[in-house]
C-alpha cells in the first residue's frame, strides 16, 4: 500500500471520527487534540456537519467541576461506564469517550434526568483521570465507586448519594437529581 493511499485511509478515518464527534457536541479543541486534520479543515467540517459555527473560547480546566455534588454523580457514572468498556472492549482512547458517552446520555434520557456531561467535558474527564489528576474511589456505605481527589481517604469515604449535602436536591431545575 502507498504512502498516498495510507494517508487518505487515514485522513477518511479521521473525517470520519470527527464527524461522530461534531453530532456528539464535541467542541473543535476535541477534535483538533483527536485527529490529525488541520485547523482550517475542521473548522470548514464542522460548519459543514453542524449548521453553524463552532464555540468559541477555552475549554474548563478545572478539576472541581468534577467534585461538586451533582456533577460528580454524572462523571462518576460516566467514569465507570467508560472504565468498564476500556476492560472489556478492545478500543482507542477516544472511542471509549465516544461510547461511554453515549451509554451515559441514553441513561440520562432514560431516567428522565438532564444530562449535566458534555461529550467536551467527558473527554477532558478521561484526560484528567488518565493523568490521575482525578481518580475513581470506592464508597464506604454503597461500595460504588465514585470521581474523586486522589487524596481523598478512601478508608473513610462516604459518596454524595449516602450522604448528600445538606441543600443537594433541594432545587426546582427542571431534569435535575431530586432527594425525596
Amino acid at each position: 500500500m502507498s504512502t498516498a493511499t495510507k494517508s487518505l485511509v487515514t485522513e477518511s478515518k479521521d473525517i470520519e471520527r470527527a464527524v461522530a464527534l461534531i453530532h456528539l457536541g464535541a467542541r473543535l479543541q476535541v477534535l483538533e487534540s483527536e485527529t490529525d486534520l488541520s485547523y482550517e479543515k475542521l473548522l470548514r467540517l464542522y460548519k459543514e456537519v453542524a449548521g453553524k459555527s463552532p464555540s468559541k473560547g477555552q475549554l474548563p480546566f478545572s478539576t472541581d467541576w468534577f467534585l461538586s455534588w451533582q456533577p460528580n454523580i454524572h462523571a462518576s457514572l460516566y467514569a465507570n461506564i467508560a472504565e468498564y468498556l476500556d476492560k472489556t472492549v478492545s478500543l482507542d482512547s477516544i472511542e471509549v469517550v465516544m461510547k461511554a458517552y453515549k451509554l451515559y446520555a441514553e441513561q440520562m434520557q432514560l431516567c428522565g434526568i438532564e444530562p449535566l456531561l458534555s461529550v467536551t467535558r467527558a473527554w477532558r474527564l478521561s484526560k484528567f483521570m488518565a493523568a490521575n489528576m482525578l481518580v475513581r474511589t470506592r464508597c464506604t456505605c454503597c461500595g460504588g465507586h465514585f470521581v474523586t481527589d486522589p487524596y481523598e481517604n478512601s478508608r473513610y469515604f462516604v459518596c454524595g448519594l449516602c450522604k448528600p449535602p445538606a441543600r443537594a436536591g433541594k432545587g426546582r431545575a427542571a431534569g435535575g437529581l431530586r432527594l425525596e
